[in-house]
């Protein structure tokens, strides 16, 4: 039923929908008319080298990239594939990853150029927005051309956007859908006031244009200025990854109104660039923004103020996308369980505090490293165009799985796979020049999750799960034996292990074998997190015993994890149905208790020297239990801070096991003294 109705929403279209798919969709493609001629410019040498012919061009690929990539690939075909109305890489690799195990590479790859990206997009679009302040005479007066001043209100900038994420965003997010409509009509009236001088500048619709400029000698890039060219269309992805946020059709009928606007700037933008390119004040201005320099300059401060609130909520939506993003990985169990923590009622609100610290100080990084804009669009867009790529290899296989004709299906990754593979070769250019930070960080990104993958890959082909009915009687004895001390009335054992009657072997071996727990009754609990904010619902099932609990724990995302606390409620729900004993307490401070002590039991696996792996998957199972420890503390997670918990480390057992060579038995005679005297010394 959740299903249909949220299938439903995503094929609503009202008008509060589409304002909030501007808000919450656009930002980071309704920020790119802030660099993208900027940087064409530079790349081609300055205003003084360029060409009415090379200007045409440049817009005209800028016009159809934005056609074909966005429109065409996103918004008609990908925004179709949707998971239970959410959209993104992981979904859709949710949706293909029964057709080949292997299908999770390219998923693997696109998460972490696509995380990538939202540590580059706030760096990039805070800076150039505030550069916007040279266009002011006051403030060049005052300041010049000084990038100090830049970086520091930069710099506060984004601290102040990552310090507020803990709070929630949705009172502010629901200025944001009124703001961006403001900035995308402002990016279209300031660019019909300047394409209206130059009407002739429609010319650049002609797709010929497009394709002269890439062979022409007036382009000193050559094909490479198509490594600039496609920041236009950097926040497509984006666009699909929010489609759970806005809906298909919100999106879809919003689109045309965005894609308008966004022709008219950057048209604008070239008549502007062709009716000043002779003149040498312009020509003699540094890091020259086009898109600042065509206003009125009565507008100069509002066009300021306007980029940089688009900027912010731009890089709101790429952070925003980013706990998004490692939220569904960790489902995916792609990367290890993390503190998740949501801030309002609303599902798509969470925050996770190590990823918000490793993005500011990610975004913090490359612009005191990089300082200016110019430099940053360097390290710009070379990984979401992996990323793309990774989406079109996917969307292959969705296209496939629904029954496509083949032809058709193949015809479209070869299309948009030949243009994606020219864009990325073209921003690899760029790698030497910045384009290292991005790829340095989704590589960064992609070891762990290909170490945690693997791991998981190992674990589950020797996973040993035993049934308890196997161990029924045995835990009944030892419960009852008077030789063996009681080591708590009730023991819990926390773990994800558990399929039906089926446990980890290792705890088991934690009961029976390592240290034999007595106790009167021994709980085996698994807490899975719902998608229902508020869900608070549990099975059990005792196996015909007053011993054994058995316990499927669902709480929603909204729900504390005080474990502590429902097991206790579920205690005495059993005892009040007659299936759990009593369990009166000779010494407490509570007179009439009829609930006994409860001690938690939290299994630390560590790898063993007995166990046959290759030297790489060794190393692998090592570095992911390190992960482990350093990202997920379960004590906190399973809320058991002030509980009586015990860290137990059991052997990991994986592969085969190593066969030993034997010892060999000497006589007491053999037995060299003098040896033995060497030793101890």
């Amino acid at each position: 039923m959740e299903s249909a109705a949220k299938k439903d929403n995503l094929d609503k279209f009202t008008m509060g929908g589409a304002l909030i798919a501007m808000g919450v969709v656009y930002g980071d493609i309704g920020t790119s008319p802030l660099y993208v001629m900027k940087a064409i410019i530079e790349g081609n040498g300055g205003l003084a080298l360029v060409s009415e012919d090379f200007i045409l061009g440049a817009v005209s690929l800028v016009f159809w990239t934005l056609t074909l990539l966005t429109t065409v690939k996103y918004v008609m075909i990908a925004l179709s594939a949707d998971n239970h109305g959410e959209g993104g890489i992981f979904s859709l690799y949710t949706l293909v990853k029964k057709m080949s195990k292997y299908l999770v590479f390219p998923a693997m790859i696109g998460g972490a150029t696509l995380l990538a990206d939202g540590v580059l997009t706030p760096a990039v679009t805070v800076t150039t927005a505030i550069e916007g302040l040279r266009g002011i005479p006051t403030f060049y007066n005052v300041f010049g051309d000084n990038q100090h001043v830049i970086v520091v209100i930069t710099m506060v900038i984004i601290i102040s956007l990552f310090m507020i994420q803990r709070f929630g965003t949705q009172k502010v997010g629901t200025a944001f859908g009124p703001i961006m409509l403001a900035w995308f009509t402002f990016l279209g009236a300031i660019g019909l006031f300047n394409f209206a001088q130059d009407l002739s500048v429609i010319r650049a619709l002609n797709p010929i244009y497009a394709l002269k400029i890439l062979m022409s000698p007036e382009n000193k890039m050559g094909v490479f200025i198509l490594g600039s060219v496609f920041l236009a269309t950097t926040g497509a992805e984006a666009l699909y990854s929010d489609l759970g946020h806005a809906g298909r059709k919100n999106i879809r009928f919003s689109w045309p109104y965005i894609k308008i606007c966004l022709t008219l700037n950057y048209f604008g933008q070239a008549a502007w660039i062709i009716s000043v390119k002779d003149n040498p004040m312009y020509q003699e201005i540094e890091m020259l923004n086009p898109f600042f320099r065509m206003m009125p300059s009565s507008l100069t401060v509002v066009g300021v103020l306007f980029a940089t609130a688009a900027a912010v909520i731009a890089s709101q939506s790429l952070i925003s996308g980013s706990y998004t993003l490692v939220s569904e990985a960790i489902k995916l169990r792609l990367l290890p369980r993390l503190r998740i923590v949501y801030p309002t009622d609303q599902k798509g609100q969470l925050y996770i505090p190590v990823v918000n610290t490793l993005l500011l100080i990610g975004c913090l990084s490359i612009v005191v490293t990089f300082r200016t804009s110019a430099h940053m669009e360097a390290a710009y867009g070379l990984a979401i165009t992996i990323t793309m790529l990774m989406t079109t290899i996917l969307l292959l296989f969705y296209l496939i799985q629904i029954k496509t004709p083949k032809i058709l299906a193949f015809g479209i990754f070869f299309f948009f796979g030949m243009i994606e593979s020219v864009f990325f070769i073209s921003s690899a250019t760029k790698f030497l020049h910045g384009g290292y930070v991005a790829v340095l960080i989704a590589v960064t990104i992609l070891l762990i999750m290909l170490i945690w993958h693997r791991g998981n890959v190992i674990q589950e082909k020797s996973s040993d799960r035993v049934s308890l009915y196997d161990y029924k009687d045995q835990l009944d004895e030892l419960r009852q034996d008077e030789s063996v001390p009681q080591y708590q009335t009730n023991i819990v054992f926390l773990t994800s292990k558990i399929k039906g009657h089926q446990v980890g072997r290792e705890l088991m071996y934690s009961i029976l074998d390592k240290s034999p727990k007595k106790a009167k009754v021994y709980w085996f609990v698994n807490v899975f997190v719902t998608d229902q904010p508020y869900t608070k619902e549990y099975y059990v099932d005792m196996m015909g015993t007053d011993y054994i609990v058995n316990v499927q724990l669902r709480l929603g995302f909204r729900v504390n994890q005080e474990v502590n606390v429902y097991i206790r409620q579920i205690v005495h729900d059993l005892m009040s149905s007659g299936q759990l004993p009593k369990q009166p307490q000779k010494y407490s401070i509570m007179p009439g208790r009829e609930v006994g002590d409860f001690a938690f039991v939290l299994i630390k696996e560590e790898l063993t020297r007995v166990t046959s792996l290759s030297a790489l998957d060794t190393l692998v199972m090592q570095l992911k239990l390190g992960i482990k420890k350093l990202a997920f503390d379960p004590a906190k997670w399973f809320g058991l801070e002030y509980s009586d918990v015990t860290f137990e480390h059991v052997p990991l057992v994986v592969g085969k096991h190593k066969h030993l060579s034997k010892l060999t038995k000497i006589q007491v005679d053999d037995f060299d003294e003098d040896d033995d005297d060497e030793e101890q010394d």
